[in-house]
Parts: C-alpha cells; sequence; structure tokens
C-alpha cells in the first residue's frame, strides 16, 4: 500500500475534528454524566484542585488539556485556571503548563476557523467584535499578533478564529501568541503560586505591578488597534495604487 497523500491526511485529520466536535456536541446536548463532571470542573475551583490532586502525576496533562479545551470553547474566563496552576503547581511549573495548554488551544481554534472559513467565524464572533477587530483577517504581520495577546481585555480567545481565516502561517500564529500571552500568564501563575506558599503581601505586590502596567494598555487598547486598522488599510491602498501604476495602458 502507497503512502496517504497529504490531501489524504488533510481530510483524515478534518474528519476526526468533525468527529470529536460532534461528540462534545452531543455530549452537551444530552447533559450526559461526562458533561456534567466537565461543567463542575470548570465552574467549581475547590472541586477542580481536589480532582486535580486526586489524579496525582496526570495532573499536568489533565490541567493543560482543561487550559486547551478553555481557549476552544470558552466556558470561563482562563484567569481562574491561571491562578489555580501557580496555585497547584507553583510559579514556573504552573506557567509552563499554561502557556502549553494555552498554545495548543490556540492552534485548535486557528485551525477550526481555518477550516471553517470565513462565513461560518463572521457568524461565531460577536458584531462588535467583528467591527473592531475583522481587519485582522487580512492581516500578516507578527507583531500586530503579539500586540493582541500582549494587551489585556482584548477578547483573546475568540481571536484565534479570526487569525485562522487570515493568511498567516500557523507556526508563525502558534510561536506568536504563545509569547504574546505569557507576561500575562506568569502574573497569574504567580498570584497563584505566592498564595499557596500563604505569602499574601507578595501576591499583592504582584497584582499591584501588573495594574500599573496593564491599565495604560487596556485604556488604549482600542486606539492601538484602530491605528494598526490604520496602517493595515493604508498598506493594502498603497499595494492597490503599485499595482494599478504597474497596469499597462490599453
Amino acid at each position: 500500500m502507497g503512502r496517504l497523500s497529504a490531501r489524504a491526511w488533510w481530510v483524515i485529520g478534518v474528519g476526526l475534528c468533525a468527529l470529536f466536535v460532534g461528540y462534545c456536541v452531543w455530549l452537551w446536548w444530552t447533559n450526559a454524566p461526562a458533561y456534567q463532571f466537565l461543567d463542575r470542573l470548570y465552574r467549581d475551583k475547590h472541586f477542580l484542585k481536589k480532582t486535580l490532586r486526586e489524579w496525582g502525576v496526570l495532573a499536568p496533562v489533565i490541567f493543560i488539556a482543561l487550559q486547551s479545551l478553555q481557549v476552544i470553547f470558552s466556558p470561563i474566563p482562563g484567569e481562574a485556571t491561571g491562578i489555580l496552576g501557580g496555585y497547584l503547581f507553583g510559579q514556573w511549573l504552573g506557567l509552563l503548563y499554561s502557556t502549553i495548554g494555552l498554545t495548543l488551544g490556540s492552534v485548535g481554534a486557528f485551525a477550526i476557523g481555518r477550516w471553517l472559513g470565513a462565513h461560518y467565524v463572521k457568524n461565531l464572533v460577536s458584531a462588535e467584535t467583528w467591527n473592531r477587530l475583522g481587519f485582522i483577517v487580512e492581516a500578516e504581520g507578527a507583531v500586530l499578533c503579539f500586540i493582541v495577546y500582549l494587551i489585556p481585555g482584548l477578547p483573546k480567545d475568540i481571536v484565534c478564529y479570526l487569525f485562522g481565516i487570515s493568511p498567516m502561517p500557523l507556526w508563525v500564529f502558534a510561536l506568536v501568541s504563545g509569547l504574546g500571552r505569557i507576561p500575562g500568564t506568569w502574573v497569574l501563575s504567580a498570584q497563584g503560586a505566592h498564595t499557596a506558599a500563604g505569602d499574601y503581601l507578595q501576591a499583592i505586590l504582584v497584582s499591584a505591578v501588573a495594574v500599573a502596567v496593564a491599565l495604560p494598555l487596556y485604556y488604549y487598547r482600542h486606539r492601538l488597534m484602530a491605528w494598526f486598522h490604520g496602517r493595515s488599510g493604508a498598506r493594502g491602498e498603497g499595494a492597490n495604487g503599485e499595482l494599478d501604476r504597474e497596469k499597462p495602458d490599453p
């Protein structure tokens, strides 16, 4: 039997993803015990912490999976699981596990966006988000991607789907979005680790410094996105102008 072509592997991968998504929808629709268990894990932090400790060596794997799923399905804010990672595993291991999980989830949402296409992704996001950030679908810049994931207050999880229908290569998105998430993830992990150690003063200090740095970025987040939008539009008009000038006269 010959080796499968790249197209065949792509079809198999899409089919498996579709089966997985369909299975998840079925669990939700029937309110199956597995869905109830996952729902409680996300909603009850104490139950999640107790369950992860009971799973022992599998706890990091389960935690990474939960971080990935919360990006794709967004049932709760990721801040809660970020703090929990530091609380359970310490500052640096919590950062590592959270970064792996968030990156995997971001890549998964990116791939789903690319698979669904612009029509379905536009229906998936809110009209406000599309109006403010829809220009991302025409952007290729790694700097823009990094800034989006660095600035607090932007809908980072849903933006993964927008980047999925942009020209950006998947590996560039995975690398840049992962790096952009690290500062915020480190803050959450440090808060959780200091709280677990009973070092509340250090946790407050980390929080205060993070707020001081993040507040201006949060306040000007829409202006920054508008500036990037303007640059993207100007670049597109410039490229169109160059093409027009290169066209020969009839």
